[in-house]
């Protein structure tokens, strides 16, 4: 490759203060890299994924995604970040048109307010999974740890996750990644995680127990928050319809707060997940 100097940005999203939230690293001047230095790049930093802006111009920009272990349609605190880093440094304006391979989302940036939101696909609401036993496993559970009165649910927005109702705070706390078996749940259900949620007296708690993507317990997911807050309308829980604030990320050292705020449109639901953006830090890949 010959040495070749990118640069990138490293930020914290769906945070309330720098050094919380979910780490991204966005690179917002590619070049000419292939898909496979990408994806050697996004190993390199580890972050949950790593964002390459193919082209920004005007109100509209394209990206892939990638995590250490794979590239991704969609995702949701790459898409905050992203656009935040690209208004901030005039790249783009706001709102503007984010394209990647699931689709084109509707982004705005508050860059006084150290914000951005985004509107998600439509939701999507897939099979309901019956097996509650491999399901509790999966998360160090009992069955008898899992909500009975509303089923687990494959929701996307754009990517799909199979959400996990959960008995209280506490057992969520409580839970445990066993990975060969999260592996088993997702691939019996063509879902990108088990999204374990609680409901608490001022909103939700989640847990993204990922399987394949080298990610382990992701701190803040944002493509998993829009369909949680679709099905807690769908449901009438934690409020819904209207606004709810997910916490997420407290148990690996990340605590992060996303607010989803989900309104009927006819017969479907129209959602926007939003959150807090910090910029902390810039730097050189040399190639």
């Amino acid at each position: 490759m010959g040495n070749v100097e990118v640069s990138f940005r490293i930020v914290d999203v769906f945070c309330e203060r720098p050094l919380e939230g979910n780490q991204l690293c966005v690179v917002p001047d590619p070049g000419d890299l292939d898909g496979a230095t990408m994806q050697a790049l996004a190993r390199e930093i580890g972050f949950s994924e790593t964002t390459f802006v193919t082209e920004a111009v005007g109100d509209r920009y394209a990206m892939r995604i990638f995590t250490p272990g794979q590239e991704l349609p969609f995702a949701g605190h790459p898409t905050i970040g992203t656009a935040f880093v690209l208004a901030s440094e005039g790249r783009i304006t706001s709102p503007a048109t984010q394209v990647v391979t699931a689709g084109e989302y509707p982004v705005e940036v508050d860059l006084v307010a150290g914000r951005a939101r985004m509107q998600q696909l439509q939701p999507v609401f897939g099979d309901v999974f019956a097996d509650r036993d491999l399901a509790a496993r999966a998360a160090g559970l009992g069955p008898s740890d899992l909500r009975d009165d509303v089923p687990m649910q494959l929701v996307s927005t754009g990517l799909a996750h199979l959400l996990v109702p959960v008995r209280d705070l506490e057992t969520l706390r409580r839970a445990a990644r066993d990975e060969a078996r999260v592996g088993e749940v997702c691939r019996a259900t063509d879902g990108e995680s088990m999204y374990l949620f609680a409901e608490t007296p001022d909103g939700v708690t989640a847990r993204m127990f990922d399987w394949e993507h080298g990610v382990g317990e992701d701190p803040a997911t944002g493509s998993a928050a829009g369909p949680l807050g679709a099905y807690l309308a769908r449901h009438g829980l934690a409020g819904m319809p209207g606004a709810v604030r997910i916490r997420q990320g407290e148990q690996v050292g990340r605590p992060s707060l996303l607010e989803v705020e989900v309104t009927a449109e006819g017969d479907a639901w129209r959602v926007v997940v939003e959150g807090g953006v910090a910029i902390v830090g810039h730097g050189v890949f040399r190639l």
